[in-house]
């Protein structure tokens, strides 16, 4: 996190220096130095900011181990995703490129966690695209990336977000240049399900070779104004997924 970032946290609060140090428990001067980019914002102090502006996440260390031990659904809530408030903590947000990226490694991605991504692209636009995209090449799992940067980008252009379709194009640009032609997918399938999704799957699927029902269609809370259920986890609606996977709360993929 910079020094600007925690200036304008600081004053989205109201706060003078003073008022602020004394609620963050650091000195005015050493503040001063971090707002003037002469010291570094340490770790506990980027999360008090962030719980004022939680668009602050990406500028979170980026600790990929410390995302992947914690349950993604409350990450995911954390930042703000509408389908998992209510699991949202303040003390388990996380650098939303660590949270995708945690989700992309995991070798079964839950259909919700995968309907979520394409969300979060357009929430934070602007996270560490670099890393991801260079984390995930060591993985082999860029063109999970790359479909899920697609289907954001339809996203951002439905919702008229001019910024994030941008931001995301130039993505997925630097993504094509990495696409696999090996085939990929977010869980198991079954050869009955690779020859159905074949033939069923988004031209986005498609192009980057991801076997998936996953489309912009089928996103629930892609307008961001859908509130989860009271007292049970929101699903979203995946078409192709399997109903009783998503009435007992299953972790299987997308189709």
């Amino acid at each position: 996190m910079t020094g600007t970032d925690l200036r304008s946290a600081r004053e989205r609060l109201g706060l003078t220096q003073v008022l602020a140090a004394r609620r963050w428990r650091v000195s005015q001067g050493y503040l001063s130095l971090m707002e003037q980019g002469r010291r570094p914002v340490p770790d506990r102090l980027a999360r008090l900011a962030v719980r004022t502006e939680p668009k602050l996440a990406t500028g979170l260390a980026l600790d990929s181990a410390r995302s992947s031990s914690l349950d993604l659904e409350s990450l995911l809530g954390s930042l703000g995703y509408p389908g998992f408030a209510y699991l949202g903590q303040a003390k388990t947000i996380e650098n939303p490129a660590a949270v995708v990226f945690a989700a992309l490694r995991a070798p079964v991605v839950p259909a919700r966690v995968t309907a979520a991504l394409p969300w979060l692209f357009v929430r934070y636009p602007h996270l560490d695209w670099k890393w991801l995209v260079d984390q995930v090449r060591l993985l082999n799992r860029q063109n999970r990336l790359g479909f899920l940067v697609t289907t954001a980008k339809e996203l951002a252009a439905r919702k008229g977000d001019e910024t994030a379709r941008v931001a995301l194009a130039q993505v997925e640009q630097r993504l094509e240049d990495a696409r696999l032609v090996k085939e990929d997918a977010f869980r198991s399938l079954t050869a009955v399900e690779r020859d159905h999704l074949r033939v069923s799957r988004s031209p986005a699927a498609a192009h980057w070779n991801v076997l998936s029902s996953l489309q912009v269609d089928h996103l629930r809370y892609a307008s961001g104004t859908a509130r989860p259920r009271a007292g049970g986890r929101s699903v979203p609606a995946i078409a192709g997924e399997d109903r009783r996977t998503q009435r007992s709360g299953g972790s299987r993929g997308p189709g």
